[in-house]
C-alpha cells in the first residue's frame, strides 16, 4: 500500500479556492440564519434555510470527494488502481451515509 489514500489528496490553488468561496457563501447563509431568528422570522422560513446550508455543505463534501477521486485515479504513478478504487469508494460511502 504504497500509493497515496484518497482522503491526503492535497487539493490544487483554484481547487482551494474554489472550496473556500463556497465556505464563504455557507458562512453568509448560516449568518442569515441567525438574523432570521434574532429577528423572529417564522419556523417554516427558519426551516427553510436550515435545509438550504444543510445541501450546500453536503455539496462542498461531495465536491470534494468528487475532485480527489477524479485527481487520483488519473494518477499515473499509482500501480494498483483496483485497490485505489476500493479506497475511493469506502470514503465515499462513508460520506454519503451521513448524508440524508
Amino acid at each position: 500500500m504504497s500509493q497515496t489514500p484518497v482522503t491526503n489528496l492535497t487539493p490544487t490553488e483554484e481547487e482551494r479556492r474554489k472550496i473556500v468561496n463556497r465556505l464563504k457563501r455557507l458562512e453568509g447563509q448560516v449568518r442569515g440564519l441567525q438574523t432570521m431568528i434574532e429577528s423572529g422570522k417564522d419556523c417554516e422560513a427558519v426551516l427553510t434555510q436550515i435545509m438550504a446550508a444543510k445541501s450546500a455543505l453536503n455539496q462542498v463534501g461531495l465536491h470534494i470527494i468528487g475532485y480527489s477521486m477524479k485527481t487520483c485515479l488519473v494518477d499515473d504513478s499509482v500501480t494498483d488502481k483496483d485497490e485505489l478504487i476500493d479506497e475511493a469508494i469506502k470514503v465515499f460511502l462513508k460520506y454519503s451515509s451521513c448524508v440524508q
